[in-house]
């Protein structure tokens, strides 16, 4: 009995060498789909009538140096890229934390390369750079913003932090800002991972992100033949961990919880008129 023959007799019988597949979810929450329908009947409504919808999220972190990446590229046969034996974590340069924004209308990313924490106000710093480096001029008129996130990380729907954050954001700018949050466990279905994020690691497969500079280049220079463009910027502010909000600075803040999943799907109305 020869490999060979084990071999021919599994494919005879109906067996093939299969790789692990990523579909068990957990245990699914019982308005999962019901969540779902809202979060698309909203979208489809905001962009219909032209008002900025977006879809938010932290893409894997990376390490900054000469790592191997995984992928391949174009090179002379024979000579590979050289990159180091061991991932261990340049204290020099550390990691790279890219936050996205997709605009689901106009089919652009923004990308805000950290190097300090994920955290919430590193997260609403990103919204703001997009609102007023790109949002602000594809939508002029506009008074209200749609954000469409997990229900985990820095943007989840349990975290204090980001809602205080995002009433800040909309006392700045004067939007009403809503969110409408993915059932937990449900993050792969969130627009920016297959439209922006799935994307950017193509385009950089099999480059070694040498430093923040060449991370910042490949992101931008990702496109799609359906018209997606990306721009990119390192953040190199700082983001403390470890802030507290308390009961009455939370009863404070100016949040509508909608009649539906008020804890996955809630408004915040600016309490003071933006400075021009």
């Amino acid at each position: 009995m020869s490999a060979t023959l084990v071999q021919r007799l599994l494919h005879e019988t109906g067996y093939s060498l299969q790789a692990n597949a990523k579909t068990m979810e957990g245990r699914q929450h019982g308005d999962r789909d019901a969540q779902f329908c809202h979060i698309h009947d909203t979208v489809k409504e905001w962009v219909a009538a032209g008002d900025p919808v977006i879809s938010i999220d932290c893409k894997k972190k990376e390490l900054v140096g000469p790592f191997k990446n995984a992928g391949v590229q174009w090179r002379p046969g024979g000579s590979p890229q050289q990159v180091n034996v061991h991932d261990f974590i340049d204290p020099t340069l550390g990691k790279a934390i890219p936050y996205g924004v997709y605009d689901v209308a106009a089919n652009t990313g923004w990308v805000s390369v950290g190097v300090d924490h994920e955290t919430a106000a590193f997260a609403v710093n990103t919204i703001r750079s997009w609102w007023t480096t790109l949002g602000r001029r594809r939508y002029p008129t506009a008074t209200r913003l749609l954000i469409t996130a997990d229900s985990g990380g820095a943007n989840g729907s349990r975290r204090r932090t980001w809602k205080t954050e995002l009433a800040a954001l909309a006392a700045e700018t004067g939007l009403q800002i809503s969110v409408c949050h993915l059932p937990p466990g449900t993050s792969k279905w969130n627009k920016i991972e297959h439209r922006l994020f799935a994307q950017i690691t193509r385009n950089w497969h099999g480059t070694p992100l040498v430093d923040h500079e060449t991370i910042i280049g490949l992101i931008g220079a990702t496109t799609t033949t359906t018209g997606l463009t990306v721009t990119a910027e390192l953040d190199t502010a700082t983001y403390p961990t470890g802030i507290k909000i308390g009961d009455q600075q939370m009863a404070d803040l100016p949040l509508q919880p909608d009649t539906w999943h008020g804890d996955w799907n809630y408004t915040l109305t600016p309490t003071t008129r933006p400075e021009n």
